[in-house]
């Protein structure tokens, strides 16, 4: 059995093959299509972040009217890039839609990766301390808005304060009390997977790791996660920690699918770059008949170690297509797999 989420970029692009010409377009057909993935039975509808770009960006209002909007859904990130976040302000924003969504945030963040434009996060305002670099500064502000998700008091009253204050210290509000245990950390090595199962966050890993053995991309992430169950082993943690993997999945059911997915699918993991020194793999694509679909995804050795799968998904093809394609897998794949 697995949890089976969407996951949206959230692009928008105004030209004619595109069913999502604006952001407000964007935004609000996210709020569509986790309203219809709710109602087709799946279990999250995920968000990714990027700064400077015609996709999703502030995540906080996006997942507050999607909770509004939802009842059971799971709604999260993977991922929100902690280099550009405030941890106090982004404390209260996660406690806030935590709260008005009844509990339901999976909040994936990361220390992020190469952006649209140099050093984005200068222009937040934000530096990395002396002797950090910006990855190092993203780890921090991470670790930060971890301890303020304690809920534990930390600033000193006001001694003639406006409202009445309880005793004590104060922390920020609204408060949500089990948010902290719904942190996940968006891991593209093995190192920083120990690192995040240390930290008692859950563990994301996305179509992107960082080459570290030269094997196939789900052969090199079902390592992580193992890595990951060690580390949170040796840790001593006393709940069992979630694991989610990303992938894109089509079922080539009619003639849309086969026009849009059905030639020139990316069948092979591909190598690339992301800076000088740092060699990644990028994992394949699946799309085919669901009968071959369903030999090819019992061979995928990360998703049958993860609880979680996550679909990505073309959202400028519209909420009504993309809901066809999360069908697809729900009615064809899922059951004969066993995540259902």
């Amino acid at each position: 059995m697995k949890k089976i989420g969407f996951l949206s970029f959230g692009h928008w692009a105004p030209s004619p093959q595109s069913r999502t010409q604006s952001g407000a377009d964007a935004l609000l057909q996210s709020i569509d299509l986790a309203v219809e993935a709710e109602r087709l039975g799946m279990d999250g509808a995920f968000f990714r972040v990027h700064h400077f770009a015609q996709q999703l960006a502030s995540p906080f209002p996006l997942l507050a009217a999607v909770g509004a909007k939802t009842r059971k859904i799971e709604i999260g990130t993977a991922v929100i890039d902690m280099r550009y976040e405030n941890p106090h302000y982004m404390a209260e924003d996660a406690g806030a839609a935590d709260l008005i969504s009844g509990g339901r945030l999976q909040l994936g963040i990361s220390r992020g990766s190469p952006e649209q434009v140099i050093d984005g996060w200068r222009y937040f305002g934000y530096r990395p301390m002396e002797g950090e670099n910006d990855e190092g500064m993203g780890r921090r502000h991470a670790e930060e808005f971890l301890e303020l998700l304690r809920g534990k008091g930390f600033a000193q009253p006001n001694p003639r304060p406006m409202f009445t204050n309880p005793p004590g210290l104060l922390r920020l509000e609204p408060y949500s009390a089990t948010l902290r245990d719904r942190i996940w950390w968006g891991s593209a090595s093995n190192a920083t997977a120990a690192w995040a199962a240390k930290l008692g966050m859950n563990l994301q890993s996305s179509t992107l790791k960082f080459d570290e053995t030269g094997e196939p991309l789900h052969i090199q992430q079902a390592a992580q996660i193992r890595a990951f169950r060690a580390a949170w082993k040796d840790a001593g943690h006393k709940r069992t920690p979630r694991i989610s993997v990303s992938r894109s999945i089509f079922a080539l059911i009619d003639d849309h699918d086969r026009r849009y997915f059905g030639r020139g699918s990316q069948e092979e993991d591909t190598i690339g770059f992301l800076d000088e020194n740092t060699r990644a793999i990028f994992g394949r694509s699946y799309a085919a008949e669901p009968d071959i679909l369903i030999k090819q995804l019992r061979k995928d050795e990360a998703i049958e170690e993860a609880d979680t799968l996550l679909l990505t998904v073309p959202n400028q093809l519209g909420v009504a297509y993309n809901a066809h394609v999360m069908e697809a897998i729900l009615t064809t794949v899922a059951t004969a797999l066993g995540w259902r």
